[in-house]
């Protein structure tokens, strides 16, 4: 769990469709379909920039800023 100053990239995989549009838009590469649901390749190369969570048609995704709030907030 991510401390208060830390953020963290979270997914609903019940509420991913596999649509991959977050896959092509991560910037550093660090997403992927696995099985059709979205998955963190390696949570240390995410620098939490929040494009995928944007981007999401489904609200699937998001980053956690670690006080009970998202980034889109």
């Amino acid at each position: 769990m991510a401390d208060s100053n830390e953020k963290e990239l979270k997914i609903n995989p019940s509420w991913c469709k596999g649509c991959g549009i977050c896959v092509a838009f991560c910037p550093k590469d660090t997403l992927e379909m696995v099985d059709g649901v979205v998955r963190l390749k390696e949570p240390s190369d995410c620098i939490m920039c929040g494009i995928c969570e944007q981007r999401c048609p489904d609200y699937a995704i998001y980053v956690y800023d670690g006080k009970g709030k998202t980034t889109s907030e």
